[in-house]
């Protein structure tokens, strides 16, 4: 049979369209630091081990006697495996049980038991059951009854009597099904996150790893800026570098450039940037080991110089993040921060960032600190504790305005205040 082809250009229709194609093999993105040897440094096991215990202690505090875990997340932090984190997402087919005082058994798909035996963390490999329709299709209600005749099973062999289980995610019908048996279920959010807001010395390197990628990534980017390229080439080179030092995915897609930096959430695009234009974005990569580097920049795309009015902007968003950094102590509560932060003025309030802190560790965590005016919808009280690491928000434009500037500083909290964990340019970064 022969090929249909295009008339006009002469080829198969199926045959992508390479705009500029290179004749030179392309390079691979450069590694900034040696990550071999940075992840020698890290005593993988205790990290795994720290962890765990962690967990094990704030299930005991609210006399659960285990918890079961889906969230890729969570599942990692616990056991530290890891496997098709994203994908599994939005199909929960591995799933742990974390007996409080017993054992903990992964289920594992069984194409990928492999990925995880042999982990410390984990005293019993099994095989999972999916029961969600993509994997169970017709037989959703069939798995179901598996999935939950050997959950139940495992609460009366190790829960000595306990009947309250911690849950992060479960369909309904999976859900009733233990309620049925007699299980009480409990937001295992509220444990995972209270163990997870603390950081281990283990974890705090690898949140200091990953950012010292992500500064790697900022400098390439600020070198590469040039009229005319896209907002998504831009982005790229976030991608690029973060995987290239073991990285593995980035959160969002929030860089915008001109007009589109206000109001901020636009998702970048295709759009060309232009001489003198804002870039602003928020790298929410999650790095090496799994751990989130979360700070934004705000630069002016060379050739044209900073206005005045991006200039103010920019001192702006500055003053408010250095301020607010200046106040963190351990033992301050979360609205007494809110009291004493820097007062953002009145014609940037309407397009306030969402919040003014919050928590870090594999992504976006616990706590959030919530403007003043914002308590009464969804504030509440806490206080800061040495060795929570958190980022400090700020994004300033004005309702209608051209453009607006986003900045945000991750800092590790100490004894003595908050310290910023990056190195990337932050103050006068506007200028050249």
């Amino acid at each position: 049979m022969s090929r249909i082809r295009d008339a006009a250009l002469n080829r198969p229709l199926n045959e992508p369209v390479l705009l500029d194609a290179a004749t030179e093999p392309v390079e691979a993105a450069p590694l900034g630091l040696d990550i071999r040897a940075r992840i020698a440094e890290i005593d993988e096991a205790r990290l795994r081990k720290d962890r765990l215990a962690r967990l094990r202690r704030e299930l005991a505090k609210r006399d659960y006697a285990g918890a079961l875990l889906s969230d890729p997340m969570n599942i990692r932090y616990a056991t530290g495996s890891r496997n098709m984190a994203v994908w599994t997402m939005h199909a929960p087919g591995r799933y742990v049980f974390v007996s409080t005082d017993g054992p903990v058994v992964m289920f594992e798909f069984g194409t990928t038991r492999h990925l995880t035996e042999g982990l410390d963390t984990i005293d019993d490999l099994r095989t999972s059951i999916p029961w969600f329709y993509f994997l169970a299709g017709p037989r959703t209600e069939e798995k179901t009854a598996l999935w939950a005749n050997e959950i139940i099973a495992l609460m009366a062999e190790h829960g000595a009597g306990n009947r309250r289980l911690a849950v992060d995610r479960c369909e309904p019908w999976g859900a009733q099904r233990l309620v049925d048996a007699g299980i009480r279920l409990h937001d295992a959010q509220e444990p995972l996150e209270q163990a997870r807001m603390i950081k281990t010395p283990d974890e705090i390197k690898c949140l200091q790893l990953s950012m010292d990628v992500c500064d790697i990534a900022v400098d390439r980017i600020r070198r590469a800026l040039r009229p005319g390229l896209t907002e998504n080439q831009v982005w790229s080179i976030l991608h690029e570098t973060n995987i290239a030092h073991d990285g593995e995915w980035i959160e969002c897609r929030l860089l915008a450039s001109g007009e589109r930096t206000n109001p901020w959430f636009q998702e970048c695009g295709n759009r060309e940037i232009q001489a003198g234009d804002i870039v602003a974005f928020d790298t929410d990569m999650v790095g090496p080991f799994g751990y989130l580097a979360d700070i934004s920049r705000s630069f002016v795309c060379p050739d044209k110089r900073p206005s005045a009015d991006q200039r103010a902007l920019y001192e702006i968003a500055q003053e408010q993040v250095l301020t607010n950094i200046e106040l963190i102590r351990p033992g301050l509560g979360f609205r007494d921060f809110s009291e004493r932060c820097w007062a953002v003025p009145e014609a940037y309030v309407p397009n306030r960032y969402m919040m003014m802190i919050h928590g870090v560790g594999f992504v976006d965590e616990y706590p959030t600190v919530a403007y003043l005016e914002d308590y009464a919808d969804w504030g509440y009280d806490g206080h800061f504790e040495e060795n929570m690491v958190v980022c400090v928000e700020s994004y300033i434009g004005a309702v209608g305005g051209r453009e607006g500037v986003k900045l945000e500083q991750q800092v590790l909290i100490t004894a003595n205040g908050a310290v910023p964990m990056s190195r990337a340019p932050f103050v006068d970064a506007m200028e050249p």
